[in-house]
């Protein structure tokens, strides 16, 4: 029993592994996406040492730092080699980058000049400490959940795998975003519920009414579209975005309805999954309980959780939006003018619709779940018991 339920989580990773491939595949074809396209090259470099620095005065008002050092590439063909670099800084910048310092790691960005290839200062790496607080992340979970901590990292992966090299090249792609984003969704809620808790009742149940949540709140957006008359435009990152591609420029209200579901569907998933486990484990305990009173008890887990949740998702769209909400704050003295800025309007629906889903999950999963438990008449441990 033991090596069948090996078995079949081997199995499902593979196959989750294998659609994201498929799906990689079929969007990005034969396009340019995360092949970098831009003019140069960037290096990935350590600093041997500073050898000259010298400064000078423009038109009296700024002073520009010049900084040339060596430095050894870490990467691409010219790993191993030491390479003349140079570093710009103007004083006049509060927020110009530090002198480079030895055994600094840094990015070189390389031009053509003259048919002579000139290397200047791009950015300090900040990735591999990243990486460093991630791989503490996954070990700590590992560690105090053992093979449940290990089978989260996992759906994780998979879910920011599946964003990043399925739905972020659809957008890009010029693919259906609506479409595309619901398929993720679909994809991360199936491939989470049955790595994580297995292929029982107590997943098909939360999956049912995670996706059905999802939706609803999708359906929430594209009704109150019709009424808020947005374009799109949030933020000048948006601007850039329409012009990428001018014969055929992405769809941004689309991107906002992505940017909502996906944005939701961890919540959504939560309650789901906690609904339907509670009222599984009360079904267990109790086999003689009326399908009613399984509804009725999953409404009432409900509201408990649904307050604190609310809060979460508020509170993490206020938290990201915080910066441009001050900037706004501060040049408009109107409070209305600045809850109808178009960025400000998406963040309010992002919290609104997200909850909404949240909210409408809560008595579809119950209702999920006293149909299909009063039906299959759950035995104790049943609810874990394929992987």
């Amino acid at each position: 029993m033991r090596n069948k339920k090996i078995i079949i989580r081997i199995l499902t990773v593979v196959v989750s592994a294998l659609l994201i491939f498929a799906g990689y595949i079929y969007i990005v074809g034969g396009s340019t996406i995360f092949k970098g396209n831009m003019e140069g090259e960037t290096v990935r470099a350590r600093v041997i040492r500073v050898t000259e620095v010298s400064s000078q005065n423009v038109n009296g008002e700024s002073e520009i730092l010049t900084v040339h050092f060596k430095a050894q590439a870490l990467n691409t063909d010219r790993r191993g080699k030491t390479l003349d670099v140079i570093q710009e800084i103007d004083k006049s910048y509060a927020f110009s980058p530090k002198q480079v310092e030895q055994n600094d790691k840094i990015l070189i960005e390389s031009y053509t000049e003259g048919g002579e290839t000139l290397y200047y200062f791009g950015d300090y790496v900040r990735i591999t400490p990243l990486i460093w607080l991630l791989a503490v992340f996954c070990v700590l979970i590992v560690v105090f959940s053992k093979m449940q901590g290990l089978k989260t990292v996992i759906s994780l992966g998979f879910t920011c795998i599946s964003v990043f090299c399925v739905l972020i090249p659809a957008i890009l792609n010029g693919h259906n975003i609506y479409l595309w984003s619901i398929i993720v969704c679909i994809y991360i809620t199936v491939m989470t519920l049955c790595i994580i808790s297995g292929y029982n009742m107590k997943s098909l149940c939360a999956g049912i009414g995670c996706v059905c949540g999802v939706m609803c709140a999708g359906l929430v957006v594209l009704v109150t579209d019709k009424f808020l008359n947005m374009t799109g435009l949030l933020e000048e990152e948006s601007v850039y975005l329409y012009q990428l591609y001018p014969d055929n420029p992405i769809n941004l209200k689309a991107v906002i309805f992505a940017m909502i579901i996906v944005g939701a569907l961890g919540a959504v998933m939560d309650v789901s999954m906690s609904i339907s486990s509670s009222l599984y484990e009360l079904r267990t305990k109790s086999p003689d309980i009326r399908p009613s009173e399984l509804m009725k008890s999953g409404f009432t887990i409900g509201r408990d959780m649904m307050g604190t949740m609310a809060n979460t998702l508020v509170l993490a769209y206020i938290g990201s939006s915080l910066t441009s909400v001050l900037l706004l704050v501060s040049y408009n003295a109107n409070l209305e003018q600045v809850i109808n800025k178009e960025m400000i309007i998406a963040e309010i629906l992002q919290a609104l619709a997200g909850s909404m889903g949240m909210l409408l999950t809560l008595p579809l999963t119950s209702a999920v779940c006293a149909a299909m438990y009063y039906k299959n008449s759950p035995k104790r441990g049943d609810g874990n018991a394929a992987c």
